[in-house]
């Protein structure tokens, strides 16, 4: 009698342990692999050319750089979504369309040397980097100057310099520059952003308060010209006290 419970003891913990694994199996082959590719092309055709990006240079980095790689883990799964995303300290990822139209508004060129102020995730820098020879990327926040720069370094970018300094001061040593983007709302513009900008340059940038504008800057025979584009949502500018 002892035998023959040791027996239906010893199958009912082997039945025990083969349900276990093959459920754990089962739910491991049935969690959904989230397909950031498919999620990437959806978009860029929904989200970028749907609402009249068309410089095919963009639409194809828009495609190629791997926006949820610059996005916490905690929201990965939100990289693709049609809006900012936060980063941590306060900041933002921008929306991808926001991204797309200040690339597309800078018209870059393989030869251009991009200023860029607020590297953020570093997202805009990548994209910038693969447009352009060089991009000089300024953060003012420490902890998120070191992380953009781990990422790209991880990510292979070897032609952007990151610096974690104040935006509102540019980076005067490599200046001038043929393109600089801002991706944070001051004031007004800086006047050392304008003198920093190259001859035939151009520069993106979000101005105001509550109310803010994304304007295109150009400097052409010394003359600035400024466009306003549209209403825009960034975070504000810091700057750093004296």
């Amino acid at each position: 009698m002892l035998k023959k419970y040791f027996v239906l003891l010893i199958f009912i913990v082997t039945l025990s342990i083969y349900t276990l694994v093959f459920t754990q199996e089962t739910i491991t082959e049935a969690s959904p692999k989230i397909n950031f590719e498919y999620l990437r092309r959806r978009m860029v055709k929904e989200q970028i050319e749907a609402r009249g990006i068309k410089d095919k240079n963009v639409l194809e980095v828009m495609l190629k750089v791997e926006r949820h790689k610059f996005v916490p883990p905690e929201i990965r799964h939100l990289s693709y979504e049609d809006g900012p995303l936060p980063i941590g300290s306060g900041q933002t990822i921008s929306q991808p369309y926001i991204v797309a139209l200040m690339t597309e508004l800078l018209s870059l060129k393989p030869q251009d040397r991009v200023l860029e102020i607020g590297t953020g995730s570093g997202y805009q820098a990548a994209i910038l980097a693969e447009l352009s020879k060089e991009v000089y990327t300024i953060e003012i926040l420490p902890e998120l100057a070191g992380r953009a720069e781990r990422l790209l370094g991880e990510l292979g970018y070897k032609n952007i310099k990151v610096k974690c300094a104040d935006g509102y001061l540019g980076w005067p040593e490599f200046a001038p520059f043929d393109a600089i983007i801002v991706t944070c709302a001051p004031d007004e513009i800086p006047a050392i952003l304008i003198e920093q900008l190259a001859e035939n340059g151009r520069m993106v940038i979000p101005v105001g308060e509550e109310f803010q504008m994304l304007k295109l800057i150009t400097k052409k025979f010394g003359e600035i010209k400024e466009r306003d584009i549209i209403p825009v949502r960034f975070v504000p500018m810091i700057k750093k006290s004296p």
